[in-house]
Protein backbone atom coordinates (compact mmCIF):
# COMPACT_ATOMS: atom_id res chain seq x y z
CA UNK A 1 0.00 0.00 0.00
CA UNK A 2 1.44 3.26 -1.25
CA UNK A 3 1.92 6.14 1.73
CA UNK A 4 -0.89 8.47 1.02
CA UNK A 5 -2.93 5.37 0.56
CA UNK A 6 -2.24 4.49 3.88
CA UNK A 7 -2.72 7.56 5.87
CA UNK A 8 -5.84 7.99 4.48
CA UNK A 9 -6.84 4.75 5.82
CA UNK A 10 -5.19 5.21 9.00
CA UNK A 11 -7.10 8.70 9.17
CA UNK A 12 -10.22 6.50 8.24
CA UNK A 13 -9.74 4.03 10.97
CA UNK A 14 -8.75 6.17 14.02
CA UNK A 15 -11.46 8.89 12.98
CA UNK A 16 -13.95 7.57 15.87
CA UNK A 17 -10.97 7.64 18.14
CA UNK A 18 -9.85 11.53 17.39
CA UNK A 19 -13.25 12.45 17.94
CA UNK A 20 -13.70 10.57 21.20
CA UNK A 21 -10.73 12.49 22.18
CA UNK A 22 -11.43 16.10 21.24
CA UNK A 23 -15.55 16.31 22.39
CA UNK A 24 -14.58 16.25 25.99
CA UNK A 25 -12.49 19.67 25.94
CA UNK A 26 -15.77 21.30 24.55
CA UNK A 27 -17.73 19.19 26.52
CA UNK A 28 -16.25 18.37 29.45
CA UNK A 29 -16.77 19.35 33.23
CA UNK A 30 -18.76 18.89 35.96
CA UNK A 31 -18.49 15.97 38.26
CA UNK A 32 -14.68 14.38 37.97
CA UNK A 33 -14.79 10.68 37.20
CA UNK A 34 -12.60 10.24 40.35
CA UNK A 35 -15.07 12.00 42.33
CA UNK A 36 -12.10 13.61 43.82
CA UNK A 37 -10.41 10.82 45.32
CA UNK A 38 -6.58 10.27 46.11
CA UNK A 39 -4.53 7.32 44.90
CA UNK A 40 -2.41 5.08 47.56
CA UNK A 41 -0.01 7.56 47.02
CA UNK A 42 -1.58 10.36 48.05
CA UNK A 43 -2.43 11.77 44.63
CA UNK A 44 -5.59 12.30 42.82
CA UNK A 45 -6.41 9.27 40.38
CA UNK A 46 -6.89 11.20 37.22
CA UNK A 47 -7.39 14.93 38.30
CA UNK A 48 -10.41 17.43 37.62
CA UNK A 49 -10.28 17.55 34.06
CA UNK A 50 -11.46 14.05 33.63
CA UNK A 51 -15.27 14.40 34.32
CA UNK A 52 -18.14 12.21 33.72
CA UNK A 53 -19.53 14.14 31.04
CA UNK A 54 -16.96 14.49 29.09
CA UNK A 55 -16.41 10.44 28.91
CA UNK A 56 -20.01 10.39 27.82
CA UNK A 57 -20.10 12.96 25.49
CA UNK A 58 -17.24 11.57 24.18
CA UNK A 59 -18.17 8.00 23.83
CA UNK A 60 -21.56 9.06 22.53
CA UNK A 61 -19.51 11.37 19.61
CA UNK A 62 -17.11 8.65 18.46
CA UNK A 63 -19.67 5.90 18.45
CA UNK A 64 -21.75 8.57 16.66
CA UNK A 65 -19.00 8.85 13.91
CA UNK A 66 -17.60 5.23 14.24
CA UNK A 67 -21.43 4.41 13.34
CA UNK A 68 -21.67 6.79 10.05
CA UNK A 69 -18.00 5.45 9.15
CA UNK A 70 -19.67 1.85 9.58
CA UNK A 71 -22.19 2.40 6.82
CA UNK A 72 -19.55 4.78 4.13
CA UNK A 73 -16.71 1.99 4.88
CA UNK A 74 -18.20 -1.25 5.55
CA UNK A 75 -17.16 -1.21 9.16
CA UNK A 76 -18.19 -3.50 12.12
CA UNK A 77 -21.17 -1.53 13.49
CA UNK A 78 -19.15 -1.91 17.09
CA UNK A 79 -15.89 -0.61 15.72
CA UNK A 80 -16.70 2.89 16.74
CA UNK A 81 -17.77 2.15 20.11
CA UNK A 82 -14.85 0.28 20.68
CA UNK A 83 -12.26 2.98 19.17
CA UNK A 84 -13.85 5.37 21.24
CA UNK A 85 -13.78 3.06 24.46
CA UNK A 86 -10.00 2.57 23.86
CA UNK A 87 -9.62 6.34 23.92
CA UNK A 88 -11.50 7.62 26.38
CA UNK A 89 -8.98 4.42 28.89
CA UNK A 90 -6.43 5.67 27.18
CA UNK A 91 -6.50 8.97 27.94
CA UNK A 92 -6.97 8.19 31.33
CA UNK A 93 -4.88 5.42 31.70
CA UNK A 94 -2.04 9.17 30.99
CA UNK A 95 -3.77 10.92 33.29
CA UNK A 96 -3.23 8.14 36.31
CA UNK A 97 0.65 8.17 35.05
CA UNK A 98 0.58 11.78 34.68
CA UNK A 99 -0.66 12.08 38.04
CA UNK A 100 2.20 9.62 39.65
CA UNK A 101 4.68 12.23 38.40
CA UNK A 102 2.46 14.77 39.94
CA UNK A 103 1.97 16.35 36.56
CA UNK A 104 -0.78 18.54 37.29
CA UNK A 105 -4.29 18.59 34.66
CA UNK A 106 -3.07 20.58 31.86
CA UNK A 107 0.13 19.80 31.82
CA UNK A 108 2.13 18.58 29.18
CA UNK A 109 4.11 14.96 29.56
CA UNK A 110 5.78 14.57 26.13
CA UNK A 111 4.63 11.73 24.30
CA UNK A 112 1.89 9.94 26.43
CA UNK A 113 -0.03 13.05 25.85
CA UNK A 114 -0.04 12.29 22.21
CA UNK A 115 0.22 8.73 22.21
CA UNK A 116 -1.96 7.21 25.15
CA UNK A 117 -5.45 7.79 23.34
CA UNK A 118 -4.50 6.15 20.52
CA UNK A 119 -2.66 3.10 21.96
CA UNK A 120 -6.23 2.35 24.43
CA UNK A 121 -8.10 2.43 20.80
CA UNK A 122 -5.69 0.30 19.05
CA UNK A 123 -5.66 -2.29 21.76
CA UNK A 124 -9.81 -1.97 21.91
CA UNK A 125 -10.19 -2.27 18.73
CA UNK A 126 -8.14 -5.46 18.44
CA UNK A 127 -10.53 -7.75 18.04
CA UNK A 128 -12.17 -6.27 15.04
CA UNK A 129 -9.26 -5.02 13.04
CA UNK A 130 -8.74 -7.89 11.64
CA UNK A 131 -10.24 -6.52 7.89
CA UNK A 132 -7.14 -4.23 8.58
CA UNK A 133 -3.63 -4.58 7.22
CA UNK A 134 -3.01 -4.17 11.01
CA UNK A 135 0.45 -3.50 11.94
CA UNK A 136 1.06 -1.40 9.12
CA UNK A 137 -2.09 0.95 10.04
CA UNK A 138 -1.00 0.96 13.70
CA UNK A 139 2.03 1.95 12.30
CA UNK A 140 0.62 5.06 10.42
CA UNK A 141 -1.53 6.12 13.44
CA UNK A 142 1.52 6.16 15.62
CA UNK A 143 2.93 8.49 13.02
CA UNK A 144 0.11 10.57 11.88
CA UNK A 145 -1.08 10.98 15.03
CA UNK A 146 1.71 13.22 17.01
CA UNK A 147 1.97 15.99 14.56
CA UNK A 148 -2.17 15.83 13.75
CA UNK A 149 -3.03 16.10 17.97
CA UNK A 150 -0.19 18.85 18.73
CA UNK A 151 -1.79 21.36 15.65
CA UNK A 152 -5.74 20.46 16.86
CA UNK A 153 -4.84 21.25 20.37
CA UNK A 154 -2.97 24.06 19.36
CA UNK A 155 -5.76 25.17 17.07
CA UNK A 156 -8.28 24.12 20.26
CA UNK A 157 -5.96 27.32 22.29
CA UNK A 158 -6.21 29.65 19.54
CA UNK A 159 -10.27 29.42 19.59
CA UNK A 160 -10.11 29.98 23.62
CA UNK A 161 -11.13 26.25 23.76
CA UNK A 162 -8.21 25.21 25.70
CA UNK A 163 -5.88 26.52 28.36
CA UNK A 164 -2.62 25.99 26.51
CA UNK A 165 -1.33 24.76 23.82
CA UNK A 166 -0.24 21.58 23.83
Amino acid sequence: MEIVQLAIEALKFIFPAYCANAVPVIAGGGLPIDLGNNFLDGKPIFGINKTFRGFLVGLAVGTAVGLVESIAFGYRLEFGLLLSLGALFGDLAGAFVKRRFSIRPGDMLPVVDQVDFIIGAIVFSLPLSLQFESWQLFAAVLVITPPIHLLTNFAAYKLGLKNNPW
